[in-house]
């Protein structure tokens, strides 16, 4: 009898059969030192050496003593806050509970009806920070409710993200440690221009016959940005400060944290041209700036964001991360700025500061030490700078959450050929305790073969890695269509020593169809310290395709690539890749699909598109050189565009005014477009879109 063949609702994150085809995952949250294992139907205590578990409650039983009812249906988003109380945290559409399992009744509550926006709960004070109608409130503990603001409004933002989420910045509300003050981002974006995005009715309503207006906020490079304060409210008296940062104007502000003392706060503000920044503190009370603790510059860019991190057994000293020597590593210093000395180095990266080992004093950290496409768990000894590998193999790429102490901590982890374990680790020991296996959700199906291999960069001394995806019935005798999947932008790595590297699904499905599948991470992509990142610096889309035709050159080498038969698909930073592909080497690639592509770099964002491209008045060279405008004439294969109407990321404006290049120069792609849908299409609708990118290949590449 055959293998089972995969179809898209297998494999689209949008499919009906997908959940049943990605590794099973189990939910664990930290109850101070203890593990709690939660399924929908019942939370467990795990024995943190042994892996054992003992029930703690069920649904049932927490509904009844939380008087949640039956619309409350699942125990995986609760918590637990204290470490030494028996309360678990738990939410309704209204209420925000907190569940005594021992006592077995509600210990307290608080309406959350309001929180329509954005929001922030402090388990000290138990107050939480909310904004509702564009205005910022906060309900203390005890139910009293305060309006903070008054004029908020679509152009005025308060307590959400600002610098459109660069920087870190995933949210605008921040708490002191105590709960007492509240930092927030203030954002002014009426100075900023619309652009004219709409929505579309639904089929089914028929009260609404017209399209409406959705306009975004859409700061293009070297256009007039929003101005960003920071202000402080104080919960006892009611009032606002806001911190005397000078002028606001072209100034990006991030990495806001909290002196442990809950007085002082400390903020990385950083120029416009992102290549100088300067770590200030400031009295809460006041507003005032007490000092400057850090400068960092580079000709090019820096990329700050990272919160500082404070001892927790000495409340004078804090970590801070910088890429300053090369690579992103942990530095230590005084309260005061000055400088004590690296925590860790080497030409490999930190890409996560996890937490402290308050026992014994030390840092946990995830990091490439172990292999480029590797992140494995360190301990990191405050004192002496010693790292100790924690994780039990030293392979693969793991994730980790921490114990209220530090001592333990719960490592979900993938290699090449393991779908997910996950493992209790002793941080102190480096004993580790499995306690999940994931088996394989493929077993009994058609599965391709996923290499993993190196070749140089166009400047033939960096290596660069990639994957490949073969046929499940692969015959090196024949010869096969071939498609490069490309992204190859910052922030991003695509192959990684996750299970089958890190392979797309999309790119099993093709593979099943008879494709290859080539995937290369050139520079300027992801992890691999800062030259490698700088080396596209204002000409974005250039080195990377020089990088991604040393590919195309590995290739030819292979003798089971038709090479008459390359395709080449990427979305995002990925489209902008494809159609730059397509057009600068037409007579390579043959098909191409590109979604959500940047044509031109001038009409993308300021904080992003700056940051990489500097502005268009400063350097008009390269902006000229990377758009893909003046390149429509020169398509020749076969390709498609495919745009969501409502992207605010990647502005339909870049599809189109490449379609009008094209129409002008005589040349002819297809166009598709998601109406109502943004930057990636969501739901069901995702295998719909990628039903449509496979059957284009089928028509013109297969």
């Amino acid at each position: 009898m055959g293998q089972k063949q995969f179809t898209l609702e297998d494999l689209n994150f949008g499919g009906k059969n997908y959940r049943q085809m990605i590794p099973k995952n189990q939910t664990l949250y930290w109850w101070g030192d203890k593990l709690v294992h939660a399924t929908d139907s019942v939370c467990t205590l795990v024995d943190v050496n042994t892996g054992k578990e003992k029930k703690l409650f069920t649904l049932k039983e927490f509904r009844e003593w939380g008087e949640l009812g039956e619309s409350f249906r699942s125990l995986r988003g609760i918590s637990f806050p204290y470490a030494d109380k028996s309360l678990a945290l738990a939410y309704t559409g209204a209420q925000r509970v907190l569940v005594n399992f021992r006592n077995q009744k509600v210990e307290w509550s608080q309406d959350r009806s309001k929180e329509t926006q954005a929001s922030e709960w402090n388990k000290r004070s138990r107050a939480v920070a909310f904004v509702d109608g564009d205005n910022l409130y906060v309900r203390d503990g005890e139910g009293g409710l305060m309006r903070v603001t008054k004029d908020g409004s679509p152009d005025i933002v308060y307590g959400q993200s600002v610098h459109r989420n660069e920087f870190g910045i995933a949210g605008g509300l921040f708490w002191n440690p105590a709960g007492t003050k509240l930092a927030f981002y203030r954002m002014d974006q009426s100075m900023v221009a619309d652009y004219p995005l709409i929505t579309v009715p639904e089929i089914t309503d028929s009260t609404h016959r017209m399209a409406t207006p959705a306009p975004e906020k859409y700061p293009m490079a070297g256009q007039t940005s929003h101005l960003v304060t920071i202000g402080v409210y104080d919960v006892a008296k009611g009032t606002i400060v806001y911190l005397k940062a000078g002028d606001p104007t072209n100034r990006y502000f991030c990495g806001i944290t909290w002196n442990p003392d809950g007085k002082t706060i400390y903020v990385q503000q950083m120029n416009r041209a992102q290549n100088d920044m300067h770590m200030v503190s400031y009295d809460a009370t006041t507003g005032e700036q007490i000092a400057e603790l850090y400068h960092e510059s580079h000709p090019k860019y820096i990329e700050p964001g990272a919160p500082l991190q404070f001892l927790p057994w000495d409340a004078n000293k804090y970590i801070m991360q910088s890429e300053k020597d090369g690579f992103n590593h942990l530095y230590l210093y005084e309260a005061n700025g000055n400088f004590v000395k690296p925590l860790t180095s080497g030409s490999w990266e930190v890409t996560n500061f996890v937490g402290f080992d308050t026992k014994n004093r030390a840092v946990v950290i995830e990091s490439t030490e172990a292999g480029d496409l590797q992140n494995n768990i360190f301990r990191v000894d405050v004192a002496t700078g010693k790292r100790t590998r924690v994780d039990a193999d030293g392979k693969g790429v793991h994730s980790c959450s921490l114990s209220e102490s530090g001592v333990y901590a719960v490592d979900w982890y993938q290699e090449p050929n393991v779908p997910r374990n996950i493992d209790i680790l002793n941080t102190a020991t480096a004993k580790a305790v499995r306690f999940f296996t994931a088996e394989n959700p493929w077993k009994g199906y058609a599965v391709p073969e996923y290499l993993c291999g190196t070749i140089k960069a166009a400047d033939d001394t960096t290596d660069l890695y990639f994957r490949m995806v073969l046929p499940p019935d692969f015959d090196e005798t024949k010869k096969y269509p071939t498609i490069v999947y490309v992204y190859g932008g910052p922030h991003t790595r695509n192959v990684e020593a996750g299970w089958h590297w890190r392979s797309r699904s999309w790119e099993t499905y093709m593979a099943q169809r008879g494709y290859v599948l080539f995937i290369l991470d050139n520079r300027g992509s992801n992890r691999r310290g800062r030259e490698f990142g700088l080396a596209t610096y204002g000409q974005l889309g250039q080195i990377e395709m020089q990088d991604q035709m040393k590919g195309v050159d590995f290739l030819r080498t292979q003798p089971f690539i038709d090479m008459d038969r390359l395709g080449v698909h990427g979305w995002s930073f990925g489209g902008f890749m494809t159609i730059s592909l397509m057009t600068n080497y037409p007579d390579v690639f043959k098909v191409g699909v590109a979604g959500g592509p940047v044509i031109d770099w001038k009409w993308y964002e300021v904080m992003y598109g700056e940051r990489y491209m500097s502005t268009p008045e400063l350097n008009p060279e390269g902006y000229e050189k990377t758009s893909l405008i003046h390149k429509a004439k020169d398509l020749k294969g076969r390709l498609q565009i495919i745009q969501g109407l409502n992207d605010p990321v990647v502005l339909p404006q870049h599809a189109y005014s490449f379609l009008k290049a094209c129409i002008a120069a005589g040349t002819q792609p297809d166009f598709f477009v998601y109406p109502g849908e943004p930057h990636n299409m969501r739901g069901h609708q995702s295998v719909h879109l990628h039903e449509r990118i496979t059957r284009y290949f089928d028509d013109y590449l297969k």
